[in-house]
């Protein structure tokens, strides 16, 4: 194996720990692991599924502490994991089978995903996090439509 080789699976598994850092911070609806897996500047990038497009790391940060505050218990499975490395820019494609569950009930949906990494003295870190709901699709082991 050349050594560039060994450097780029190194690589692509240090970005897949930070996507899984991400979905783990998600789950945990703690806006604190939430901010230890984004960049903090003014660039950033979120945009959540129906939502518009949220810039800057303020913003970013408090529509998750929304989300968190208004969430009782949040499950993601990710599938299709597909990561691409380009010096100290990376992103993970995937598919999220979310099941969002509420004071009213619950919601399951299928949502595409594009997670984009920056590295900046060795540490990976979220820059843009962009999500599009996947309408009609049923999310495996259920039995209805996704709404």
């Amino acid at each position: 194996m050349m050594p560039a080789q060994i450097s780029l699976e190194t690589d692509e598994h240090e970005v897949l720990a930070a996507n899984q850092a991400f979905y783990q911070a998600i789950e945990s609806l703690d806006p604190a692991k939430m901010g230890a897996v984004w960049w903090h500047e003014d660039w950033v990038k979120c945009l959540h599924p129906g939502w518009d497009l949220i810039s800057g790391w303020e913003d970013v940060s408090e529509s998750w502490a929304n989300i968190f505050r208004s969430t009782a218990k949040l499950r993601i499975k990710i599938v299709r994991a597909l990561v691409h490395v380009l010096g100290d820019a990376a992103w993970v494609s995937c598919i999220e089978n979310v099941t969002s569950t509420y004071e009213s009930g619950f919601e399951t949906a299928l949502v595409e995903a594009t997670n984009i990494f920056v590295r900046r003295q060795g540490v990976w870190r979220m820059a843009h996090h962009h999500t599009s709901p996947m309408p009609g699709r049923v999310p495996h082991g259920t039995s209805h439509s996704v709404q």
